[in-house]
């Protein structure tokens, strides 16, 4: 029996173990996708306890917290850090097969260097030894980033954001590792929301202009997405429920945003129209600055409308859609390719079953301005695990080229989680390894190495045209 989480944790071949501690275990970690706070890390923010750390904040451990039967109150509501923390701890103890039980303890091994068990009866040691390091500078938001082998951080803003945490790491030369913004315009499409006319004015106001039409709303973002280009910007990312192909004429386009700001409601056939021209959009104006593009979809948001009432959005609620049309996806893609304005795009489903509907589309994308333009981003989210993780590469390797997989993100509001790319380096070391020991692929520990080194780090490297060297 192997024993519980050592140094080979997921290596189940003498390939796979090669693999890791010689190729993949030492790479750094490019985090082009969180959701991460740049205030906490300008202000180099400590954490008073463990809690702080793990459950503010973090709706994958509510979840797990609910299905335990936990009270509300343990779980975002007012009980103490202490109390809150135990019953985690007596939550996770009963994790068996949820990612969440090798992420803690990753985690809990990493950065506190305890290598025991979490659970009812070990809280409290856990709790006095997690504070105790936490009250250490070398815990600070800063130097974990630094322990954690972070090159550069990407976070997810508003086009209205100021950036001024932004502005205030760019001009602090005691902190090396790069702090960019990702563009995030889901409030400026989302014109079903019942915020959307307030919204516009926050956005004009932040553009220096008055927002009242469809052409006002892409002046106003071609204007933020100039300062974020400034402030070194190379991505954007939008939460979609699904990729949606609707269009229509500018003239119809914008009867429809008239009739929203009016007070009026839209059709589903409206919204579709809006949103459609809203992405061709933004995707030309990323082809024209070399953003990446990246798409997340397939999710049904804010379900139990009871306590999301209570609580509000990304507490918890929402689940996988299988409502993800493929061929929406391919028309959306081929209107801007048609005109040679496709940007970089990273497609992720939080639906399971796209992976090959997803790999398909991907190929008929691709050409020569870059290795894997299009590309399928990594398990998210609900499939962050190691299934998931493993059915995704095996998908992408089947229809695709897995040697240019941009490899894994955070997509985190933890300064803990980058454990994350161990956790998908040690699943990735070991398909590899599992495919060569079952003579699938060759034992070239020099190819191999490679492919480990670049699906880790250089591959999103050159992806992006972050401003870093590759790991050779």
């Amino acid at each position: 029996m192997k024993a519980f989480m050592d140094k080979d944790f997921l290596l189940s071949t003498d390939t796979a173990k090669e693999l890791f501690h010689d190729y993949a275990e030492k790479m750094p970690i490019l985090d082009y996708h969180c959701h991460i706070d740049p205030k906490e890390i300008a202000e180099d923010r400590k954490f008073e306890n463990i809690t702080q750390v793990w459950l503010g904040g973090d709706h994958y451990k509510w979840r797990l917290m609910r299905s335990n039967g936990v009270e509300e109150k343990y779980i975002t509501g007012d009980a103490t850090d202490r109390e809150k923390f135990q019953k985690w701890a007596e939550t996770l103890g009963r994790g068996i097969g949820n990612p969440l039980f090798h992420w803690s303890h990753l985690e809990l091994q990493r950065y506190f260097g305890y290598t025991g068990v979490l659970n009812g009866d070990t809280a409290e040691e856990v709790w006095n030894l997690c504070n105790a390091k936490l009250a250490e500078d070398s815990m600070s938001t800063r130097n974990l980033i630094r322990q954690s082998g972070v090159t550069l951080v990407c976070t997810t803003d508003d086009p209205a954001d100021s950036l001024e945490w932004h502005k205030v790491l760019k001009e602090d030369d005691s902190f090396e590792v790069q702090v960019l913004p990702a563009w995030r315009p889901d409030k400026a499409m989302s014109i079903e929301k019942p915020t959307f006319a307030e919204y516009l004015v926050k956005l004009g106001e932040a553009a220096g202009m008055e927002v009242k039409t469809f052409a006002d709303i892409k002046e106003a973002l071609k204007k933020r997405m100039a300062f974020f280009d400034e402030m070194g910007c190379r991505a954007s990312d939008h939460g979609l429920n699904y990729v949606v192909y609707n269009p229509a004429s500018e003239e119809e386009v914008e009867a429809i945003v008239a009739k929203r700001l009016s007070g009026a409601a839209l059709t589903t056939d409206e919204e579709e129209k809006y949103k459609t021209a809203f992405m061709l959009f933004v995707g030309r104006e990323y082809a024209r600055l070399g953003w990446v593009m990246q798409l997340h979809y397939g999710c049904k948001r804010d379900n139990n409308k009871a306590t999301f009432a209570k609580l509000g959005p990304d507490t918890g609620f929402d689940c996988i859609s299988n409502y993800t049309p493929a061929d929406q996806v391919a028309d959306f893609l081929n209107a801007l390719s048609e005109t040679d304005e496709l940007p970089k795009t990273i497609l992720y489903s939080l639906n399971p079953n796209d992976d090959e509907a997803i790999g398909t589309i991907i190929g008929c994308f691709q050409d020569s301005t870059a290795a894997a333009k299009v590309q399928q981003g990594s398990a998210w989210w609900f499939n962050d695990n190691k299934t998931g993780m493993i059915k995704q590469m095996t998908s992408l390797g089947n229809l695709g080229c897995l040697g240019n997989f941009v490899g894994m993100l955070t997509d985190s509001r933890s300064f803990l989680s980058y454990t994350r790319h161990e956790y998908f380096r040690r699943i990735l070391c070991d398909l590899f390894g599992t495919w060569v020991e079952n003579g699938e692929y060759p034992k070239d520990m020099k190819m191999l190495g490679t492919l480990v080194k670049d699906i880790s780090y250089n591959n999103a490297v050159r992806y992006f045209g972050f401003d870093l060297d590759t790991v050779e």
